[in-house]
């Protein structure tokens, strides 16, 4: 089978469906995928459009069918779909009744096995059952962890007959792997329709298949544990927040900052009376290079924090210091270029008493810090996000920033944010 891009149009709105697709297929995309979300927001009506639009070209209804496999299929084929996707994990009965339909009203079956455990096993029953394809799928919430679907792919490519098609989170530089691993049908979503360019990313990604050679991107890659800070150093506190649905931001922890100024690192946390600066200045020895060193004083007035503080960190590679109290010497901390968020400023300053705690969970600007926890701040506020979600807020954070990416470029050319978004049908009722 001659390598396939299919496009999958993973977005709730029809309007913004059918731009993008003609702007893909514009670029060398060969099947069009009306995606789950876009057929569970605009129905089958979907799939229609595609039809209407892009005759000629395979249309893809990614149902996932769970259930009442005939049905479903019979509905999708009727509407126009070439190729509809069933679940692996489904009951047998219902992948049979798919294929059956399918055969009846000239529909193929695709079986995604997202979810299943033993793929190979179950691509092979899948196989014998009557599939025309396979799909590896390795699902966007498992991609928030760094995962890839090319784990299972070589494996049960080389097993069965039937073309096998991948997705996961393929942009130009992974296409050309998924070939190499014995995909037949490459399914791309974000490195396509988040694109600014759409027609360039849709071209750039056939070419890279053509040529069976990576072309090389900084968007649309999913980061591991080992270059979260590089993750975190594209995306803004606001998109993280928006990442953490709406959680995470600290409140009235204000930036004394120079403009485009940033702080990315681990939490060494203190906590501490209002004026005493023992424990934040003893903390600086506990932390190490790259290291946030975060302080609950009470929301006090008299500062805990200045010049000379800052100096040590700065010369330690600290990347930044946060306090939920006062901090003083703002001008010269700017000056040399230290990021410092305060909830308040004051002259005055207090006497080291000692009391207090290193490395303890604290709460700062209202939000609980724990050591080791990753603190990010920018001109927009500071948010903290915990250690053991790093990876995932990191990656749901970009992708974020890539559909903000696309909006952007879409109201630029004239639209505005309520009608790309077509808000007057998303409000809440009642």
């Amino acid at each position: 089978m001659k390598p396939v891009l299919q496009v999958a149009l993973d977005m709730m709105n029809l309007r913004r469906a059918l731009r993008i697709a003609k702007e893909a297929v514009k670029g060398g995309a060969d099947w069009i995928e009306a995606g789950t979300p876009l057929i569970k927001s605009e129905g089958l009506e979907s799939v229609r459009a595609l039809k209407r639009e892009f005759e000629g070209h395979t249309i893809v209804a990614d149902l996932k069918t769970m259930d009442v496999g005939g049905v479903e299929t019979e509905m999708a084929a009727k509407a126009g779909a070439d190729v509809v996707t069933v679940l692996g994990v489904a009951d047998d009965g219902t992948i049979k009744e798919a294929i059956r339909a399918g055969r009846n009203y000239g529909t193929k079956i695709m079986v995604d096995l997202i979810g299943v455990n033993d793929k190979l096993k179950r691509a092979e029953e899948v196989e014998k059952m009557g599939a025309d394809y396979l799909c590896i799928h390795m699902g966007i919430d498992q991609q928030m962890f760094g995962r890839d679907p090319f784990e299972d792919l070589k494996e049960i490519a080389g097993n069965i007959s039937i073309p096998v098609a991948v997705a996961g989170g393929i942009n130009s530089e992974s296409a050309p792997r998924a070939l190499e691993n014995g995909a037949s049908i490459v399914i791309v979503g974000g490195a396509i329709i988040k694109a600014k360019d759409v027609t360039e990313a849709a071209s750039t990604i056939r070419r890279a298949m053509k040529e069976r050679k990576a072309i090389k991107t900084e968007f649309y890659r999913k980061y591991s544990e080992s270059d979260v800070r590089k993750a975190f150093e594209k995306v803004s506190t606001p998109n993280i927040s928006d990442a953490m649905h709406r959680k995470g931001a600290m409140h009235g922890i204000i930036p004394r900052i120079k403009p485009g100024r940033k702080i990315i690192g681990r939490a060494i946390t203190a906590k501490t009376m209002d004026g005493d600066w023992a424990k934040p200045v003893e903390a600086i020895e506990r932390a190490q290079k790259g290291d946030v060193i975060v302080i609950d004083a009470g929301g006090g007035y008299n500062a805990i924090w200045g010049e000379l503080a800052s100096w040590s960190c700065k010369t330690k590679g600290i990347s930044g210091a946060v306090i939920d109290g006062a901090a003083r010497d703002i001008d010269a901390i700017r000056e040399m270029d230290f990021p410092v968020f305060s909830r308040n400023i004051s002259s005055n300053a207090g006497e080291p008493k000692g009391y207090g705690e290193i490395g303890t969970e604290i709460v700062c600007g209202g939000q609980t810090v724990r050591e080791g926890d990753w603190i990010v701040g920018d001109e927009s506020g500071v948010v903290v996000v915990p250690r053991e979600r790093a990876v995932e807020i990191a990656n749901r954070a970009l992708d974020v920033k890539e559909h903000e990416d696309r909006i952007r470029e879409e109201i630029q050319r004239g639209s505005t944010l309520s009608e790309v978004m077509e808000l007057d049908r998303w409000e809440k009722i009642g």
